[in-house]
């Protein structure tokens, strides 16, 4: 049985790596194939200059893609068939023992993949997004803020293994059942401090001072029934041009926050049409019908955890000797994305559809036409392609191309 565990990973993970290759040089062909022009419904909206910076900005991430690609699938193969599970079980195995020992392993597999992150990372920010006019961040920043994210990670996600693993041990043969259900509330948890807590760790949130914008704001608020504790600016100009809006939080920690990137380059209106696409996410419930979607596949996926946990069979065909629940969890969550990458696309066309209704959302409750324009700056902005391949955009993109967005919001 673990041969055949082997073989199957090892069919999955080829899979995976040809899929993602296959799609990433279409991606690349299709931009480069009409770089040299703007499609006709943009040619009024769009400079050939712009045009063909988001081009290059596409391509230049999806080479970059490519080489994430082949550190991901090297890490991973290490960790596993590699021997290297094995290998800091063998280490932490020796000085601890119990939740210890399985919190020590965790933390250390984590460690090692953000330190191999780490160049990656760098260079992206400061090559990448550097050439193209986006990075505003500073090597200081970068380092205040990895060290931010390791202290928030160790003081969230220790109790939290510390927990998982106790239930694990101590639960019987239902212990996934309960896991479950600490990781719901966990995350529920999180969601609710995110807003006040977590995010001014990271950010500068200052409370909107544009009275007419504020009045615009108000009033679209009003007419979609929608209660927040607040509207914010956050300075995301610090470590980047790009542009967005969003509301975060639930119950009475609800804010709604602009980047004051978007704010410097929208006009009121269009500040508003954006707002109600947002809006209209709420307005339909995505949000939860996302929360509920990723608590119920990790029910289904404990569910499954549960039955491989005590095989041997699981452990041995992941390259794995020793046989401990910390490595089965471990084995599980860096095995399981290979054997779910093709559930991608279906995860992709359900936000496409909330997408699009929320952009109807906002067409019934703003101005359509402020909103295309707003939707023609962001893409300029950000340097999205207009040109996606389509067989790349129907797989990764969470968000429908920017022509099928605005045909579907211009008047028939």
């Amino acid at each position: 049985m673990d041969q055949i565990l082997t073989l199957s990973f090892l069919l999955a993970l080829l899979a995976m790596i040809g899929i993602r290759l296959w799609l990433a040089q279409r991606q690349i062909a299709h931009v480069i194939a009409h770089r040299a022009s703007v499609p006709p419904s943009f040619a009024n909206k769009i400079s050939l200059a712009a045009h063909q910076k988001a081009a290059d900005y596409t391509v230049a991430r999806t080479r970059f893609g490519r080489l994430a690609l082949v550190v991901e699938v090297t890490v991973l193969f290490a960790f596993t068939l590699g021997g290297g599970l094995q290998a800091l079980h063998h280490f932490w195995f020796t000085y601890l023992d119990g939740l210890f020992y399985g919190v020590a392993l965790i933390l250390s597999v984590v460690a090692v993949s953000s330190l191999l992150d780490l160049p990656l990372a760098l260079y992206h920010q400061f090559v990448i997004e550097d050439r193209f006019g986006f990075n505003r961040m500073t090597w200081r920043l970068f380092v205040v803020d990895r060290l931010k994210q390791a202290g928030l990670g160790i003081a969230l996600g220790v109790p939290a293994l510390f927990a998982v693993l106790w239930l694990m041990e101590r639960m019987g043969s239902y212990w996934w059942v309960y896991v479950w259900i600490f990781w719901c509330l966990f995350n529920l948890l999180i969601l609710f401090v995110y807003p006040t807590w977590i995010a001014p760790l990271f950010n500068r949130f200052a409370p909107l001072d544009d009275a007419g914008l504020k009045a615009r704001v108000d009033a679209l608020l009003a007419r979609c029934g929608f209660a927040s504790s607040g509207l914010f600016v956050m300075d995301g100009s610090r470590r980047s041009s790009h542009g967005n809006a969003y509301f975060t939080g639930f119950g009475k920690t609800k804010r709604i926050v602009f980047f004051d990137t978007l704010l410097g380059r929208l006009q009121a209106s269009e500040v508003e049409a954006v707002l109600a696409h947002e809006l209209g996410h709420y307005r339909h419930r995505h949000v939860s019908k996302r929360i509920g979607l990723l608590f119920a596949f990790s029910l289904v996926f404990l569910a499954v955890l549960g039955q491989l946990i005590d095989a041997s069979w699981f452990y041995h065909g992941l390259g794995v000797e020793a046989q401990d629940r910390a490595l089965g969890l471990l084995l599980f969550f860096l095995a399981g994305p290979v054997f779910t990458f093709l559930l991608t696309p279906l995860l992709t066309v359900l936000s496409r559809r909330d997408e699009f209704e929320a952009d109807r959302y906002a067409a019934a409750n703003a101005s359509a036409n402020d909103l295309i324009t707003a939707l023609v700056k962001l893409y300029e902005d950000n340097a999205a392609t207009l040109t996606p391949d389509p067989m790349h955009s129907l797989f990764y993109d969470s968000h429908p191309p920017a022509a099928l967005r605005i045909a579907r919001l211009q008047p028939v």
